[in-house]
């Protein structure tokens, strides 16, 4: 019922989702009728496990549809086997490192996850037989991306300063981040750029598809801080939180909010710095379906930074963007200059909001005119251009006058012409001008003398 409230309360909104689901075409619509059983329930296990980047993927070219698709529910089973805290060590460990060796092992499944999302594990089987059909090339990506993140993920199991401190330094932070949507970037720019759809020398700039995961990865981390400590778990980096509080659950304590609100900030500054990247890369992206899948999260993440910038309520629940807000975002960004519009929109939102009393106030600005001179680069804003005569236009402004003055004597020496000779051949059939003149007079006089008497 709050949704609905909510999209009666903001009525673009609420005109944004009727359209949407009326009037929304898929670029490439699927056709499940053609689809095998096994097909349509890895797209089912996909939607169970995000609608959000189930409705994106569903329209991609039908040439990257089903390795993204695959590519999305392998890496999730890996992430429901790290994420699950009932799995001990000794099973949890090596699962994630031969991961990979699991994709070609015909019927395999795991049955001892009590996630959410365990489904997708315990019908790995189906997603493995659908891995197998996929061309070589996109086989290759996939299995040598879950090898990297499934040892990634085990590293970080196996150390128990992590398990128990959680993330120390921003260096460590940022490697996190890179394991677990860094590299599913690195992924799905190699998918894209060998089925044609972004520019190769995406390949060459790995900090670009780099920065595109560790923006999502860090804005979740800030959002989820509260559903995160309350299964203990600490994302946040020491070497940011320590400097406004003793511990991190200081902050869901109202003597500390202030300071947890500061520690935001800081957070939000580290996110920021990612966008000129994040914006190159876009602009790189050449085949319209991709270029949504990539740019639609990328339009979420900053919307939901903004939502969560200086936002006490983040230290003591989950904040979340309307989906009202969702819609309109996939409805915008379906272009470059749009998409960057977007980016700019929310980004004037932070710096709007941005205090002189926060200590991280001119990091914050910086961050947020780095965007804007990133922008600016690609799309100049338009200049008045003043009315001045310049001396190549003078003689042809000379020229227009002089045809205008032209036009003008012509005209008044025909129409002198046209009443000289209409007066002529009235003269010549006796007409009297004299007493024509002298009734003129009379009218005249007589209208004067009526208006000295009422005077």
């Amino acid at each position: 019922m709050s949704k609905y409230l909510q999209l009666i309360a903001h009525p673009q909104e609420l005109r944004a989702v009727i359209q949407w689901s009326i009037w929304h075409e898929p670029l490439y619509p699927r056709n499940p009728s053609k689809e095998s059983d096994n097909l349509k329930r890895c797209y089912e296990l996909l939607g169970y496990t995000s609608r959000s980047f189930a409705a994106v993927i569903e329209e991609l070219d039908p040439e990257l549809r089903e390795a993204v698709m695959l590519f999305y529910l392998i890496l999730r089973g890996l992430d429901t086997v790290e994420d699950d805290m009932t799995i001990p060590n000794r099973v949890k460990l090596p699962v994630l490192r031969t991961f990979y060796e699991n994709l070609t092992k015909e019927g395999w499944t795991f049955k001892d996850s009590r996630e959410k999302d365990k489904a997708v594990l315990e019908e790995f089987d189906k997603i493995i037989y659908e891995f197998s059909l996929l061309k070589p090339k996109y086989r290759e990506i996939i299995t040598n991306i879950t090898k990297t993140m499934g040892n990634g993920m085990a590293d970080y199991c196996e150390d128990e300063d992590f398990n128990k401190k959680g993330v120390d330094t921003v260096s460590d932070y940022d490697l996190y981040c890179h394991y677990v949507a860094g590299i599913v970037g690195e992924g799905l720019t190699r998918l894209s750029v060998s089925g044609g759809s972004a520019d190769p020398r995406l390949l060459e700039s790995p900090h670009l598809h780099n920065s595109m995961g560790l923006f999502l990865q860090k804005t979740n981390i800030i959002r989820d801080f509260h559903e995160d400590l309350l299964d203990n778990r600490k994302f946040w980096p020491k070497e940011i939180w320590s400097k406004y509080a003793d511990s991190m659950e200081d902050f869901i304590t109202p003597e500390y909010a202030e300071a947890g609100v500061h520690c935001l900030s800081e957070l939000v500054a580290n996110a920021l710095e990612h966008i000129p990247d994040c914006l190159y890369y876009l602009a790189a992206v050449k085949e319209q379906s991709m270029f949504n899948f990539c740019a639609i999260p990328q339009v979420m993440a900053i919307a939901t930074l903004e939502l969560v910038f200086q936002n006490k309520k983040v230290l003591t629940g989950n904040v979340k963007i309307r989906k009202g807000t969702s819609v309109m975002l996939i409805m915008r960004a379906t272009s470059i200059r749009e998409t960057y519009n977007i980016f700019q929109e929310y980004c004037h939102k932070i710096h709007a909001r941005n205090t002189p009393k926060d200590p991280n106030y001119m990091r914050i600005s910086i961050a947020c005119a780095k965007v804007d001179q990133f922008i600016e680069t690609i799309f100049p804003t338009q200049k008045e251009v003043k009315d001045e005569i310049t001396t190549e236009e003078k003689p042809e402004s000379a020229a227009s006058t002089t045809e205008i003055l032209t036009i003008v004597l012509l005209f008044g020496s025909t129409l002198a012409l046209t009443s000289a000779l209409m007066l002529g051949v009235a003269w010549y059939f006796g007409a009297r001008f004299d007493l024509a003149f002298a009734a003129i007079k009379e009218n005249i006089l007589g209208v004067a003398d009526s208006a000295r008497d009422e005077l």
